[in-house]
C-alpha cells in the first residue's frame, strides 16, 4: 500500500527521505505550526505484531522526553486513523549525516571530526542521564545541521530505557554490526559504555578513513573484537597526535569497564588528545586497559612490516583482565602439559558458542535491515545466506572439536 499523503490531519508528507526494515521516513509540513518535520511511519507488516506495536510506542515516548541542543527531538506519536499507520514526529535537520561526509571524504578533518563526536557526546550523556541508552550510534544516525554546524543525534527510536532493558528478547538488537560493541555481539545488555564503543568507532573511522576492525564475516568479527588490540589510528593517518590516538583506542576497550565513565570525560579526553595533552582518565585507563605503551613505542621506531608484525605479536596475546583458574606462565620451553591444552579447548570452545551468539544476534538485524535514512559506510551487513552459512560452520567446528 503506498503511503497517506496526510497523517493525523495535520501533517502533509512531501518526499520520502529514507527507509529501511522497520520504518520509511518522510519529510513532510506541520500544516498547524508551519514548520519542517520528518515523519517515521512504522513497516506495515509490523504494524500487525501488537507487541512491536506496544515497544514503537514505548520508544516514541522514552525519546519524546528528551530534549537537547544534540538531540533530535521528538514532537509527537500515534497511529493515524485513516491508515492506520503508527508514526512518530520528529525534528526535521537540514544536512548531511557523518556518512555522508564520510563517503564524500573518506577521512574527516580533525577540528571537523572531533567536534561531531564531542557534540554527540553531549547528547548522549543527556540521555545517559535521564537513562536512555541510544543502541545504535553510527555515522548515519549523527546529522550535522547546515544551518548551525552542530551535530545532533538521530534515531533514539530504537534506544531503550535503562529500566527497560529486559522488555525485548537478545535478537532484537538492531545496528550495522562494525559499531556493535563486544558486550551487545554477546547478546548481553546495551548500557552507556556501549554507546561509548559505538562512538569510539565512529571516531576511529573519521580520521583512519576505515573501521578498527575490518571483517569479510561475522565470526571474522567477533574473532578480532576478542583476540585483536585495535591498529593506531597513526598506522593510517600519522598526523593524528599520539594523545589523541590513545585517548580514542581507549573507547574502543573490549570490556565495559576499561572505557570511559562517562561520555563526558570522554569529550574531555578527545578534546586534550587533539591538542596533544593527556586526561588523568586517559592516562589511568590506557595503563590498566591495553597496552598501548608497548604499541606507542613501537610506533616511534617506524612503521615497517617487521615492526607491525612483533607488534601485533606482542599485543593481541595480552589479556584485558585476570581470568579466575587461568595458569600461570612458566616460561618453559617445553609444549603444553594436558591441564594447559584442557584450558586451551575451554577457552576456544567458549569463544566459539560466542561467536554463534553473534551470528543469530545479527541475523535478526539483517531481517529487519537497517533502521536509519542514511546509510553507513564500510563494510555491508552480512547477507543471510551467508550468516547461514557461517551459523553451519560454527556447529560442524564445535561437533569436531567437543568429541
Amino acid at each position: 500500500m503506498a503511503a497517506p499523503s496526510e497523517i493525523a490531519g495535520r501533517y502533509s508528507l512531501e518526499r520520502r527521505l529514507g527507509a529501511g526494515g522497520m520504518s520509511t521516513v518522510f519529510l513532510a509540513t506541520d500544516t498547524v505550526l508551519e514548520r519542517p518535520v520528518a515523519i517515521k511511519l512504522l513497516a506495515e507488516h509490523l504494524a500487525e505484531d501488537e507487541d512491536f506495536v506496544a515497544r514503537f510506542r514505548r520508544e516514541a515516548l522514552a525519546a519524546a522526553r528528551l530534549q537537547h541542543p544534540n538531540v533530535v527531538q521528538v514532537f509527537d506519536s500515534g497511529e493515524d486513523p485513516g491508515s492506520h499507520r503508527h508514526y512518530i514526529v520528529m525534528e526535521y535537520v537540514d544536512g548531511p549525516s557523518a556518512a555522508d561526509l564520510l563517503r564524500d571524504e573518506k577521512q574527516l578533518d580533525l577540528e571537523e571530526a572531533m567536534r561531531i563526536v564531542r557534540d554527540a557526546c553531549h547528547g548522549l550523556d543527556y540521555a545517559h542521564r535521564a537513562g536512555v541508552v541510544h543502541r545504535d550510534v553510527k555515522p548515519g544516525n549523527l546529522l550535522v545541521s547546515s544551518d548551525s554546524g552542530s551535530t545532533k543525534l538521530a534515531d533514539f527510536g530504537i534506544a531503550k530505557a535503562a529500566e527497560q532493558t529486559r522488555l525485548t528478547e537478545v535478537g532484537s538488537v538492531l545496528g550495522t554490526a562494525a559499531y556493535l560493541s563486544p558486550e551487545q555481539a554477546r547478546g548481553q545488555e546495551a548500557g552507556p559504555p556501549s554507546d561509548i564503543y559505538s562512538l569510539g568507532v565512529c571516531a576511529y573511522q573519521f580520521l583512519a578513513g576505515r573501521l578498527p576492525h575490518e571483517y569479510a564475516s561475522l565470526t571474522e568479527l567477533a574473532l578480532k573484537q576478542q583476540e585483536e588490540t585495535v591498529e593506531p589510528v597513526t598506522v593510517h593517518r600519522p598526523e593524528v597526535p599520539a594523545e589523541l590516538d590513545r585517548a580514542i583506542r581507549v573507547c574502543l576497550a573490549r570490556e565495559p569497564y576499561a572505557r570511559y565513565p562517562s561520555t563526558l570525560e570522554m569529550a574531555q579526553a578527545l578534546d586534550a588528545g587533539l591538542h596533544g595533552e593527556v586526561t588523568d582518565s586517559t592516562r589511568m585507563l590506557a595503563a590498566t586497559a591495553e597496552p598501548l605503551d608497548d604499541m606507542d613505542a613501537t610506533r616511534a621506531l617506524g612503521q615497517t612490516d617487521a615492526t607491525r608484525a612483533l607488534r601485533r605479536r606482542t599485543t593481541t596475546q595480552a589479556p584485558v583482565a585476570p581470568r579466575s583458574g587461568a595458569y600461570p606462565q612458566t616460561g618453559r620451553d617445553a609444549g603444553p602439559t594436558k591441564q594447559e591444552k584442557r584450558a586451551k579447548r575451554r577457552k576456544q570452545l567458549s569463544l566459539l558458542f560466542a561467536m554463534l551468539a553473534v551470528a543469530a544476534v545479527i541475523a535478526a538485524a539483517v531481517v529487519l535491515a537497517q533502521n536509519s535514512p542514511s546509510p553507513t559506510p564500510g563494510p555491508d551487513p552480512v547477507e543471510r545466506g551467508d550468516v547461514q552459512q557461517q551459523v553451519s560452520g560454527i556447529k560442524q567446528f564445535l561437533r569436531e572439536n567437543t568429541r
